[in-house]
């Protein structure tokens, strides 16, 4: 039995709540809270589709709950606290959603969370949300996530750095729970290791003009610039402007900077060589499995947090069925049940023989997309970091952080 940090309260809030639990005959609908406007619009598209496609498996290979076709329905959270929040209440008390897949950026998920999903007991599972807030959330173990957390790209991150000999760095983060909390996991391992950073300054999101910051930033006189921020956001003004300003030789990100979009409106030469990190999956069948699934069906296998995004939404189907209604009672437990060890394993797409092993009480353990689901007591998984870097123009893979 999980000894949980949060605390497990879902009796009482299910009673409190009364009418807001959808009844025991409603069919199954799932809520998708994707991140569809705001800083990493570019990125969500891949994100859902991946979630889209397990969906889609599950209702190809017999549907959910003796037949039932597995429902859907979207919400735009905007990478924002706010419009989460709305978002999600909607799913959570018009769509009567049994479980919600996302958000994307840590600070929507937490506000879905706070405002509409802990209290009306819906488990989440974000495939992207990093933030190590979400890791203290007092969520009535409720709120999940398919990827590691910052915690753990923060190490990898500073260990990068210190192995390719960058000894003193300029940095700047968009001033939210993703961007703060990523650059202190960096910086407390980064100084560990004998890394000086030189000067460390937030930024807020959606500014036209960062000059003045990279002013601050480049009379550190560090040459090395992190920038933790979003592609379609304050990262990449704040990258154009400084290759404007000539004031850095060499320039860093973390998986937020991680899509070719980034590179609008710069001449690509003066970021050639250019790397970055994010969350990865792990080698074996599933991935190779999933990788011939996804591009059946034209959603890019590798694309930012797509098989994260499978994972989540397949990982939901599972615990509804395990769970045995579209009721919200009992979804976190069977969640961790379908994701764990002992039981036999489940691959993308193999949601048929799920059925036929769950039908006959069997236990089943989901080897996922972007690897192993093995929760933790805050709803955490462990993770791979891989290391990108711009060549032509282009992000692309070069491997693993070790």
């Amino acid at each position: 039995m999980h000894q949980f940090k949060k605390a497990l309260t879902l009796a009482v809030a299910t009673s409190v709540l009364g009418a807001a639990v959808p009844a025991l005959a409603q069919d199954a609908k799932i809520g998708l809270l994707m991140d569809l406007t705001g800083p990493i619009e570019s990125l969500a598209p891949p994100i859902l589709a991946g979630a889209e496609l397990a969906i889609a498996h599950v209702n190809e290979q017999g549907g959910i709950l003796g037949g039932q076709t597995l429902g859907t329905a979207i919400g735009d959270s905007a990478c924002d606290a706010t419009t989460s929040s709305g978002s999600a209440d909607r799913l959570v008390n018009t769509e009567q959603v049994t479980a919600i897949v996302g958000a994307l950026c840590s600070g929507a998920t937490i506000g879905g969370a706070n405002a509409a999903a802990i209290p009306g007991n819906v488990v989440m599972i974000s495939p992207a949300s990093t933030a190590g807030a979400l890791t203290t959330l007092d969520d009535n173990d409720l709120v999940f996530r398919t990827t590691p957390s910052d915690a753990f790209q923060g190490v990898s991150l500073a260990e990068l750095l210190i192995e390719k000999g960058i000894n003193e760095v300029a940095v700047t983060y968009v001033n939210n729970d993703y961007g703060s909390g990523l650059a202190s996991d960096f910086t407390g391992r980064y100084e560990e290791l004998g890394g000086t950073v030189a000067i460390s300054l937030a930024h807020e999101e959606g500014r036209a003009d960062y000059r003045a910051d990279l002013g601050s930033l480049a009379a550190s006189g560090a040459m090395d610039l992190l920038i933790i921020a979003y592609a379609s956001g304050s990262g990449q003004t704040i990258l154009r402007q400084a290759v404007e300003s000539g004031d850095f030789t060499s320039f860093i990100g973390a998986d937020g900077m991680v899509g070719d979009e980034l590179f609008t409106g710069i001449d690509t030469a003066a970021v050639e060589g250019m790397f970055a990190t994010r969350a990865g999956t792990y080698e074996g069948d599933a991935i190779g499995v999933f990788a011939e699934l996804a591009e059946a069906a034209g959603v890019a296998p590798d694309a930012v947090y797509a098989a994260q995004a499978y994972d989540a939404a397949f990982l939901l189907a599972l615990a509804i069925e395990k769970n045995g209604s579209a009721s919200r009672d009992g979804i976190s437990a069977a969640l961790r049940d379908v994701a764990s060890e002992p039981g036999e394993v489940i691959l993308p797409g193999e949601w048929s023989k799920a059925l036929e092993i769950l039908a006959a009480g069997g236990d089943i353990n989901y080897e996922g997309a972007s690897g192993s689901h093995e929760f933790d007591e805050n709803g955490d998984v462990a993770g791979i970091i891989l290391e990108y870097v711009v060549r032509n123009g282009s992000w692309v893979e070069v491997g693993s952080v070790q």
